[in-house]
C-alpha cells in the first residue's frame, strides 16, 4: 500500500479519540521512527502482544489494529497504527467505541506506548 492511501480515519466530534493525522484538539504526535524502521515495526508488536488488555486483530507490512480493552470498565477501545517510513514515522489513532468522553484514556494509552518505543527503553540482545 502506498503511504499517500492513508487508512486511518479522522477523529468524531467526541473528545474520546486522538489521531496523529489531526490539526484540531485530537491531535497526538506520531511516533517518530529513530532507527531501522522495521525493528521499530516489530518491537510496537511484540510489545502490544505481551500486555494485558490489547488483542491484535490484523497486522499488515505498514498497517496495525489491535483492540484494547480498559481495565475497569472493560470497554473495548480501537488503536491502529500505520508505518509511514518515508515521513520517518508510525501515525497512532485511539479512540472509543461507545460513550462520549473517555476522561483521557486513549491519549494516555498512545504516550505510554510511545515511553515504551523510546530508544532508550530497547533492550538488548
Amino acid at each position: 500500500m502506498a503511504e499517500s492511501q492513508q487508512r486511518l480515519q479522522p477523529c468524531p466530534s467526541s473528545p474520546n479519540c486522538v489521531c496523529s493525522d489531526a490539526t484540531d484538539g485530537h491531535g497526538i504526535e506520531p511516533i517518530v521512527i529513530a532507527g531501522d524502521a522495521q525493528m521499530l515495526w516489530k518491537r510496537l508488536q511484540d510489545y502490544l502482544a505481551q500486555q494485558r488488555g490489547f488483542t491484535i486483530k490484523q497486522v499488515d507490512d505498514n498497517y496495525l489494529r489491535v483492540e484494547a480493552k480498559t481495565r475497569l470498565l472493560r470497554f473495548v477501545d480501537d488503536v491502529e497504527f500505520e508505518l509511514r517510513v518515508g515521513q520517518g514515522v508510525i501515525a497512532v489513532r485511539s479512540a472509543s467505541r461507545v460513550g462520549y468522553s473517555d476522561l483521557g484514556a486513549n491519549r494516555r494509552r498512545i504516550e505510554r506506548i510511545r515511553k515504551e518505543l523510546e530508544p532508550n527503553r530497547q533492550k538488548p540482545n
